[in-house]
């Protein structure tokens, strides 16, 4: 049987909505950040290549501790996850949106807190 008209608008409209709704919305919201490393550095579970990357909020709407990493010139996600919210130290420069741990030589210094620009909170990744 083939599908009617309607049934195909139907459809076609059902496609558009989930991908605005699956479509990041944190950059509408100023909560991302794009950020180039000249090194590997990690993330739990992930090393990410030297590059750029962008930072951002997942699903602002419906929480801000889900954190989303891509890759800028791909896109490709390299990290999606829960962080916990922390608050942005006093004495941290206003233009410094990481801080870095430590690591043993020759391993990738993991990404511990992300700040993003003009935000008074961070997010503190968790690491197993």
């Amino acid at each position: 049987m083939k599908p009617t008209l309607t049934r195909q608008l139907v459809f076609t409209a059902a496609i558009a909505l989930l991908a605005l709704a699956a479509a990041p919305s944190g950059a509408s919201l100023g909560r991302w950040d794009r950020i180039t490393f000249s090194g590997p550095v990690a993330l739990p579970g992930v090393v990410l290549p030297a590059g750029s990357y962008t930072f951002e909020i997942a699903n602002p709407e419906t929480s801000h501790r889900v954190v989303r990493v891509s890759r800028r010139d791909t896109g490709r996600v390299y990290f999606a996850g829960f962080t916990r919210m922390v608050p942005r130290p006093v004495d941290l420069a206003p233009d410094q949106l990481l801080i870095l741990g430590e690591a043993p030589r020759g391993q990738a210094a993991p990404i511990n807190v992300w700040y993003p620009s003009g935000a008074s909170q961070g997010h503190q990744f968790i690491y197993p």
